[in-house]
Formats: C-alpha cells, sequence, structure tokens
C-alpha cells in the first residue's frame, strides 16, 4: 500500500468520512483512465470510471449539538439543595440537615490539656435556636418541650469546659438530637462520652465526629425492611433518630504517625450498662454506608490501627442519673438536700424541659 492511499486512509478514520471516500474512488478512477490511454490493448471495461458514494450526514459528537432545552435556566429563581448548613464554632464544627433538622454530623478536638480547664460551668450556659439556620429550617426549643426525648448533645458541654464561650456553643440546638434519656443519653451514652475523654489519658489528641442515623428495621410481619421514625414538635418538626454513631481518631501528636480509629453504632434506647462497648463496635466503612458520609478518605491505610486493638475499650460506669436527680428542682416546701461528694450543679443534664 502507498503512502499517499495510507495518508487518505487515517484522514478518512480521523475526521472527513464519506466525502474523502468518495475523493478516494475517484483518484484510483482517474488512474484507470490514464493507463487505459498508455495501453497498446485496453478492454471496454478499463476505461469506466466508478460512480463516487453519496456523502451522507456528518456525525456531530454531543459537545457539538445544541440542545434546544436549558434546565439550568431554573438556577435563576434559586438552588434548590440540599443546603447543610456549616457552623464552624471554637469548640466544634457541624453540618445541619433541613429536612431532619438534626445534625448530619458535628466535629470536636480533645486533649488532656482542654480537659483539664475549668473555665466554662454549663450553669451559665443556656439551650438556643440555632440563627445561622433560616427560621423555616430551624429546630425549636419548643420542639422538644414535654417530647419524652432530651436535647442531646453531640458533642458533650464536658468536652468544652476550657472556655464559658466554648462551652455556650456545646447549646445550640443544631449541636442537638431527640435522645432517650433514662437508660441511654443520661446513662450508657454519658459513659461512652466519658470513655472518650479518657483517651486522652493514652493518646495526645483525639478527634471525634458523632451524628444521628436512620436505620431500617424488618417488619415482622411481613419480612421486609423499613425505615420508621418518630417527629416531635407541633407541627411535626424535628426527627427521632434510631440510632446515633461515634467514629473516633486517637492521634500520637504527630502529622505522619499511626492513628487508631473506631466506630460505634448504639440504639437510641435504654441500654443496659454493663452490655460492653465491643459489642456496638463496626467498621467505620459501615457507617459510611449508612450515613452516606465518608471520614477517612485521605487517612492511609498503612497508618490507621484499630483503636480497640490499641487500647482496652470498656467503660466506666458513674451514676449519672442518680445525681441529676438530686440536682431536681425539690417539691414546694421541702428542702433540698445536699448530696455528699457531689458538686452543686443547677441544671440536670440535658433534660427535656
Amino acid at each position: 500500500m502507498s503512502k499517499t492511499t495510507i495518508a487518505i486512509i487515517a484522514a478518512v478514520s480521523a475526521a472527513t468520512g464519506a466525502g474523502l471516500t468518495a475523493a478516494m474512488y475517484s483518484t484510483r478512477s482517474e488512474k484507470k483512465i490514464q493507463a487505459a490511454h498508455s495501453s497498446t490493448s485496453v478492454s471496454a471495461t478499463s476505461t469506466t470510471s466508478v460512480p463516487a458514494p453519496i456523502p451522507g450526514p456528518l456525525s456531530l459528537s454531543a459537545k457539538d449539538i445544541i440542545p434546544p432545552v436549558d434546565p439550568a435556566g431554573l438556577f435563576q429563581y434559586g438552588f434548590p439543595g440540599p443546603i447543610a448548613d456549616l457552623a464552624t464554632r471554637p469548640a466544634l464544627v457541624s453540618s445541619f440537615d433541613r429536612r431532619l433538622r438534626n445534625p448530619s454530623w458535628v466535629v470536636e478536638h480533645i486533649t488532656a490539656a482542654s480537659l483539664a480547664s475549668p473555665d466554662g460551668d454549663r450553669k451559665h450556659s443556656v439551650f438556643l435556636e440555632d440563627p445561622s439556620v433560616p427560621e423555616k429550617f430551624r429546630g425549636k426549643l419548643k420542639d422538644y418541650f414535654r417530647s419524652g426525648y432530651d436535647r442531646g448533645h453531640q458533642v458533650p458541654a464536658a468536652d468544652a469546659k476550657w472556655s464559658q464561650a466554648a462551652m455556650n456553643d456545646t447549646f445550640f440546638l443544631t449541636n442537638m438530637c431527640p435522645q432517650v434519656g433514662e437508660g441511654f443519653n443520661r446513662d450508657y451514652w454519658a459513659h461512652f462520652e466519658d470513655f472518650c475523654r479518657r483517651l486522652t489519658q493514652k493518646y495526645p489528641s483525639v478527634r471525634i465526629v458523632t451524628g444521628p442515623l436512620y436505620l431500617p428495621k424488618r417488619d415482622q410481619a411481613d419480612g421486609k425492611w423499613r425505615v420508621s421514625y418518630e417527629v416531635i414538635g407541633n407541627p411535626p418538626n424535628i426527627a427521632v433518630p434510631t440510632h446515633f454513631y461515634k467514629v473516633i481518631f486517637a492521634e500520637d501528636g504527630t502529622t505522619t504517625g499511626p492513628v487508631a480509629v473506631g466506630a460505634f453504632v448504639l440504639p437510641n434506647a435504654a441500654i443496659p450498662n454493663q452490655k460492653p462497648i465491643t459489642d456496638f463496635e463496626v467498621p467505620v466503612e459501615a457507617v459510611e454506608r449508612a450515613s452516606g458520609l465518608e471520614f477517612a478518605t485521605k487517612l492511609p491505610v498503612q497508618r490507621r490501627k484499630r483503636l480497640c486493638a490499641d487500647t482496652v475499650c470498656a467503660l466506666v460506669i458513674r451514676e449519672y442519673a442518680d445525681r441529676q436527680k438530686a440536682f431536681l428542682k425539690p417539691e414546694e416546701g421541702e428542702k433540698k438536700e445536699k448530696v455528699p461528694g457531689v458538686p452543686t450543679r443547677t441544671s440536670p443534664r440535658n433534660a427535656n424541659l
């Protein structure tokens, strides 16, 4: 095959299609005619030219097609979302879900030094609606009133004692979810939060992300899986999570050292204090699948360690609920007795009134 033929075929393959194909056939025909004139004996068919094919329509790439519609034109009136209201505060960073009126996640960072500072006192803090969230999407204080659920901190107030302003940050409702009180928020969950704080005795830096989950449950009647959760408020406003997660990153204080990672999913229900916390340990990927979030995409696998293999994962049971009952407002005409060895605190932990 000649160089000219190769060049023509390349040109045909590259772009021009049927038009150049016709030119190629035409070129061959001219050569045949010239050969016929120079020959002493020419057959009748040797001088017949090959008819050029009719070029078909050129194929256009998707980018060359001008669409007759403009879906993005709707955005001139506003972008529908979903929009995550991101709040960056000294004590925490939170992402708020407007549909469920709960945070999707709340991030905190604790160290031994931050926990040792006594400058914040929860008796000076009050629960607040978050003005950074548009009013129509905001969780309201009245939604919790007589709901039967606690305003459950995702970042606990006890983790932000290093300043009063930091502690106040933890009382915005964008850091709250409805939590079962007795047996969970005031008991097992509180012990779990204490476990996280005790990790700073071994690890110089502990980072925690906490949030709600809405997990499916198999229907006993038909065997099908369904997601079902209560909604509190009047009108119904705030979703009650079925579960809560914590993903913990325990660091050695360097930017390149190993990181002990632990993920836990707990039901929003009363849990016996005797139940091991390791019963609720799950792979990080399980939390990611359930939440639609990603937590460790930039942490190389070679730097990861399993938290409960690197340290003992066990709760220390402290009777928070009994202490809170001691601080409840006594009935009228009844003198409140001070409980020996228990510091005075005027507000019970995350009460729902």
